[in-house]
């Protein structure tokens, strides 16, 4: 980690203005933690974890970085039903339904004591909030958060005499510069189709004009006519049109895979951003997703959560350590190491935020793009839910089913396991 990094992490005061805990006594917390996305994560985590302890000398904290983020929702919950410690934990923004269900949260509304407590709850992007907010009342706040973002070679660009400072901004203009940027041993474009395909297919959705869920986590629409024309338009980027592989493409090695030349575009988390621009040796582009009836992405990322099982001074605590790692500085440090998009108005008005963003702009598409974003899907029985409409994108990418055909059942499947909750 870089020396700025560290002093900043390390600050002697909170940036964000707020107080430290009033409390005398010692206490410690464990914090599960995700590390899904490459790069050496861990180290800016520790980082935040030393500068808040040493603010804090009362209260220690233990990280658990527990894998990807189902194994962190798995490993929080197991710990939680085993009797050991768990205070705190950065999980998917959309388990809040889950953590919902099995009674294991508390709201943020519910611990701020504060006008400026107030204030830093409402000082995030309010498409990051979208996902944490359920019946009226703040369950998880934004942390590591990202949208999806088209990626492309400039270099291949210009040798296919495309504009390099003109990406596709339509769906059509994508398959066009797919195919000036298909060669023998090149694809046009690459859409990962394992880990979260759910993911990007509701990215295909919302550019052809339909959200997959209603606000309340009680319906979807995974049949409705658009949805069935988006599942359709990605599978024809490789059967009908022929600028992308054909069956699946994996999640965790396609950016190696675009690093590597053997495709022009991609689709991909602004969680990659860093990695790729310290490993790209070659002039890459960000922009945001191409558009038919409209442009946006979903959400994506984890958020914060406080554990209803942790005593009062155990939750005043993580809403200190939560309060430390969301304030602008953090947050824009995080953003610069990571790639993830800066969770606040406030972060990218840092001075090193705007340095950065001055030397290297792709950093705003994530940014930008909050101002189409959706929330990402999530339902009740969110995980079921999700598998059957998993299931049907892998089905019709690899050819054994038709869209149409295979979102039927998703949506009907979808549809018995939300009813007890209409």
């Amino acid at each position: 980690m870089n020396r700025q990094l560290i002093r900043l992490l390390g600050a002697g005061a909170l940036t964000a203005g707020l107080a430290a805990p009033a409390t005398a006594q010692d206490i410690e917390l464990t914090m599960y933690y995700p590390i899904a996305v490459g790069g050496p994560l861990t180290e800016v985590v520790d980082g935040m974890v030393a500068g808040f302890e040493e603010q804090n000398p009362n209260i220690s904290v233990n990280a658990i970085y527990a894998g990807n983020y189902d194994d962190t929702r798995v490993r929080a919950i197991s710990a939680l039903e085993s009797g050991e410690p768990a205070q705190l934990s950065v999980m998917f923004s959309i388990d809040v339904y889950e953590l919902l269900e099995q009674d294991l949260i508390v709201p943020f509304d519910d611990l701020v004591e504060t006008e400026e407590e107030k204030e830093w709850l409402d000082s995030f992007y309010p498409a990051l909030m979208a996902n944490g907010t359920v019946d009226g009342k703040t369950w998880g706040v934004p942390f590591q958060r990202s949208t999806i973002v088209l990626y492309y070679n400039k270099d291949m660009f210009e040798e296919a005499g495309l504009d390099p400072e003109d990406p596709p901004e339509t769906w059509d203009e994508m398959v066009e510069a797919g195919k000036a940027l298909r060669g023998e041993d090149r694809w046009g474009v690459m859409v990962p189709s394992t880990g979260y395909p759910y993911w990007m297919f509701q990215a295909f959705a919302i550019q052809n004009g339909i959200e997959l869920m209603n606000e309340n986590g009680t319906e979807t629409y995974f049949d409705a006519p658009e949805a069935v024309e988006a599942l359709s338009f990605w599978r024809d980027l490789s059967s009908e049109h022929d600028i992308m592989p054909g069956g699946t493409i994996e999640w965790g090695t396609l950016r190696q895979a675009f690093l590597e030349g053997q495709t022009g575009m991609m689709w991909h988390t602004t969680g990659n951003l860093t990695a790729v621009r310290n490993e790209a040796d070659f002039d890459f582009g960000v922009a945001m997703l191409p558009a038919k009836e409209r442009q946006g992405s979903p959400t994506g990322g984890g958020n914060f959560y406080i554990f209803k099982d942790a005593s009062e001074e155990e939750q005043r605590a993580s809403m200190e350590l939560i309060k430390y790692m969301t304030a602008p500085e953090r947050a824009a440090e995080w953003s610069i190491e990571t790639g993830y998009v800066g969770i606040s108005p406030a972060a990218y008005e840092t001075e090193a935020l705007q340095e950065y963003v001055d030397d290297f702009p792709q950093a705003l598409v994530a940014r930008d793009q909050l101002e189409v974003a959706v929330a990402e899907l999530s339902t009740y029985e969110t995980g079921r839910v999700r598998e059957g409409l998993n299931n049907a994108v892998q089905s019709v990418l690899t050819g054994s089913a038709e869209p149409e055909e295979a979102l039927s059942q998703a949506q009907s499947r979808a549809e018995r396991l939300l009813r007890a909750y209409r």
